[in-house]
Formats: structure tokens, C-alpha cells, sequence
């Protein structure tokens, strides 16, 4: 009887062991991909009068937490998109902001007000003052915002600060369709002109400036 006990306990011990080694792979590995290669305080610029300042990224089992700070010049601000999986709000520290959600008229807001946009609402911003805006907020779930929107402001900057290059932007928004998208880029284009730009960059070997890049997260 006392054998078959200790063969029990000793069975036991050897899931737990197990179970424990699992959730540790789970934890690092999710650390490791959601880190990505930054270091705190990030900060990306897109040349078009946008700045974003990625204080600090939040590990977290639900995919993490952004904490951000922008600046915006005036008339400056994102075009229309949707953030798939992740909620996204911005506190107003100076200046004044602009927000649209699409069906819905514009609001505007001024210091120590806060917007919010939920996942799935198509949504953008702007500075609508005079004078530099400047808000602190956060995106969570984290996912891959901050590697897609470093190397979309990567590539606009290079680019003359006007759009991202036409490889990069096409390879982003294949990449990470599920968790954000651009408003309004037609059919044609998403089906027909973004597969023949990747065709032709990848002869061109310009694919491998995204060598290393996380997988996307779908919902």
C-alpha cells in the first residue's frame, strides 16, 4: 500500500514539474516576442510632423500594455484605420485634439480630456489647435503595435515624410491585416496592386529589411 502511495505522489510531482516547465516556456516566450528589439523610452518619428514615445511596454498575459506619449504638429494626425484587436486612448496634456470615428461627427478636446477608441471602430486623429499637441495614453492589448507603427514611421520618414514605401507599406498591411488596417484602400489595390508590388520586391530581395519580424496575432 505504502509503495503504491509514494508511486502516486511521486506521479504527481512529475505532472506538476512538467506543468510548471510549460507555463515558463509560455511566459518567456510570449517576453521574448513581445519585447521584440526595443529598449524604453522608444521613440519613432515619421517625418510628417507625427512623434510617438513608447514609455514602456506592460508584459502581461493578455498581450501587454503601451504606455505612449505623442506630439503632433498642427493639421498633423493618422489617416482613417482600424485597430483590430487592440483599445487605444489618448489623454490631451496641451493643445487640442481632433477624433472621428466613422459614422459618427467629430469631437474635440482640450487638456485633461481623454479619448478612446475600442477595437474594430475605424477611427483617426489630428491636431486641430494651433500650437504643438501633445497627449500620454496607452494601446492594449500591445501585440505588434509598436514593431508595425516603428517601421511604417521608418519607412514614411525615408520616404520624404509623405507615405510609407510602396514594398513596405504593401508587406505591413499583408502582414498585419489582422490587427490593423487602413480605412478605405480599395479592393483592387488590397487583391490585385499589393501582391505584384511584393512579388517584385521579393526579386529584389527587399523582404529581408524584415527579416525577424513576429508573427501576427489573430483574434
Amino acid at each position: 500500500m505504502g509503495a503504491m502511495v509514494n508511486h502516486e505522489l511521486a506521479s504527481q510531482r512529475h505532472v506538476c514539474r512538467e506543468h510548471r516547465t510549460c507555463i515558463d516556456l509560455v511566459r518567456n516566450n510570449f517576453k521574448k516576442n513581445s519585447t521584440m528589439r526595443y529598449t524604453y523610452p522608444h521613440i519613432i518619428d515619421n517625418g510628417a510632423g507625427e512623434q510617438i514615445t513608447f514609455v514602456q511596454f506592460i508584459n502581461n498575459a493578455d498581450g501587454g500594455t503601451l504606455e505612449i506619449e505623442n506630439r503632433v504638429h498642427p493639421g498633423a494626425g493618422p489617416p482613417l484605420h482600424v485597430h483590430h484587436l487592440q483599445d487605444e486612448s489618448l489623454t490631451v496634456i496641451q493643445g487640442k485634439i481632433g477624433a472621428q470615428i466613422v459614422g459618427k461627427q467629430p469631437t474635440f478636446h482640450g487638456p485633461g480630456e481623454t479619448v478612446t477608441f475600442l477595437r474594430g471602430e475605424v477611427h483617426r486623429f489630428w491636431n486641430a489647435g494651433d500650437d504643438i499637441l501633445i497627449c500620454k495614453g496607452w494601446a492594449k492589448p500591445a501585440h505588434n503595435l509598436e514593431y508595425f507603427l516603428t517601421e511604417i514611421f521608418r519607412s514614411t520618414k525615408a520616404n520624404g515624410g509623405k507615405i510609407p514605401s510602396a514594398f513596405d507599406g504593401a508587406f505591413l498591411q499583408a502582414k498585419y491585416k489582422s490587427e490593423v488596417a487602413l480605412h478605405g484602400i480599395p479592393i483592387l489595390v488590397k487583391k490585385v496592386i499589393f501582391p505584384i508590388v511584393l512579388w517584385l520586391g521579393n526579386l529584389t530581395g527587399k523582404q529581408h529589411q524584415f527579416e525577424g519580424a513576429p508573427e501576427a496575432v489573430t483574434a
